[in-house]
């Protein structure tokens, strides 16, 4: 106990975060089958919300001594402006840590301004963490070279530094902040992409999918926002229309309203549903299953459906007049290890020959990979799970750990893929070098 008290807070909170660590991993080790399923997953929310909140303790730390500790050594570190100062950054590192707790206990049917609040806050207190370190890491380059060249760094130097770093730092994450929110807050973008298909049926040119991804209902998306996707992906007239993953981040008794109005999706062929990791974050996925099946979107779980110019499931005619349209689990449910579920390529191809045209729903770029490995005769895969980074600087760390990032990619000559870069967000409203989209994908028999 002694040895805890002589730690640093940073020390502290890093080693909260390895005893929750353990804690979530033991729990699902020792309780998963034991509890019920409900109280399962509200155990394992907080867990990940005290886990999420002891690592944002750290940088909390470092964000308070870089504006608001560094200047309490001036004359002004007394002043009623400076007190008032204090208690913005504390309000602004409340919200901000209260982020996860709200995905908890304040999901409905329309967001509730405290969720906005708090989710707005944590999207800036990533870009002003990620800054500051940036003009650490400047002004410690700066020192290095004034030593090499043999210049002592004076003290009024210093002392603009020690005011500038957060002046600097504020002003960036609130520019960017605001640029964000706007973003976010229009109607997705829709873009129409042409995609050459070799094996495509003659009766099938020209096919119309309407792609959705990353929808999230959840804290920060609601009814009115689905209302929108709605009326936009019905403007667009598809043939079918597919939802490949993380549509919701909460159970389906809380978000039955809100997502109502997908029964109101017109698709002349269908809609379909693949499941995205967060769906199995739920540990509801059953319930959401039933719950789509009555709004006629129909979930692919490790399933597919042959579809034919004029009905959904191929009954016989020419031998080449249908596609095949498959969708597999989301690999994190392996992981999980959610009873039921995990990526089966083999089963959800089951009948689908390479002489058909393939078309694959994999909710993961890295699931997309995967099956060309097993399977590189499929013709088209549909992914999301990147939202493109959604907001800088998590743009480069997604670019980096995903095989696909955003887009059209041509894998090989008869093998396309697409990345949905999101049709909403996860959590954080706001969007910085990213949109956005709601993609039309019109297919087109090559010759």
């Amino acid at each position: 106990m002694a040895l805890f008290r002589q730690l640093s807070l940073g020390s502290k909170a890093a080693l909260a975060a390895v005893t929750v660590f353990v804690s979530m991993i033991l729990s699902r080790s020792f309780l998963a089958e034991s509890l019920e399923l409900r109280a399962w997953r509200w155990l394992f929310r907080l867990q990940l919300a005290f886990f999420v909140n002891s690592l944002m303790l750290i940088g909390s730390l470092y964000i308070w001594r870089s504006i608001v500790s560094n200047l309490c050594p001036f004359p002004s570190g007394e002043s009623t402006c400076f007190q008032l100062w204090k208690l913005v950054v504390m309000l602004f590192l409340a919200l901000a840590h209260s982020s996860f707790f709200t995905m908890v206990f304040l999901v409905a049917e329309e967001p509730y301004l405290l969720s906005l609040a708090a989710y707005s806050c944590l999207g800036a207190y990533i870009i002003m963490l990620f800054f500051l370190c940036i003009l650490s890491g400047m002004e410690q380059a700066y020192q290095l070279l004034a030593w090499r060249s043999g210049r002592v760094v004076g003290s009024l130097d210093k002392t603009r530094k020690l005011v500038l770093r957060p002046v600097l730092a504020v002003l960036v994450t609130t520019l960017l902040s605001v640029v964000g929110l706007l973003n976010a807050a229009q109607p997705p973008a829709v873009k129409t992409v042409e995609v050459p298909i070799h094996q495509l049926p003659s009766s099938m040119n020209n096919l119309k999918i309407a792609l959705l991804s990353d929808i999230h209902l959840g804290p920060t998306v609601g009814r009115t926002k689905m209302e929108m996707f709605v009326r936009m992906v019905n403007a667009l007239g598809p043939d079918i229309t597919v939802i490949v993953g993380d549509l919701s981040d909460s159970e389906a008794s809380v978000l039955r309203t809100a997502v109502a109005p997908l029964g109101q999706l017109r698709s002349r062929l269908g809609t379909y549903f693949v499941t995205g990791n967060h769906e199995y974050y739920t540990s509801d996925v059953s319930n959401w299953f039933a719950l789509l099946e009555s709004l006629h979107v129909r979930p692919l779980h490790n399933d597919n459906v042959k579809i034919s110019a004029t009905q959904t499931q191929h009954e016989g005619g020419e031998e080449k007049d249908w596609v095949c349209l498959a969708g597999v689990d989301d690999i994190e449910a392996d992981i999980l290890h959610y009873s039921g579920h995990g990526m089966d390529l083999a089963k959800a191809l089951g009948g689908c020959s390479p002489d058909h045209t393939t078309i694959l729903l994999a909710h993961q770029p890295l699931a997309a990979k995967r099956a060309l490995q097993e399977r590189p005769d499929i013709n088209l895969i549909l992914s999301g799970h990147t939202h493109a980074g959604q907001i800088f600087p998590l743009n480069v760390a997604v670019y980096l750990l995903n095989p696909f990032f955003a887009g059209l990619y041509r894998v090989a000559q008869e093998t396309y893929v697409y990345v949905s870069p999101g049709t909403a967000y996860y959590g954080i409203p706001m969007r910085l070098g990213s949109r956005a989209e709601i993609t039309e994908l019109i297919l087109q028999r090559a010759p």
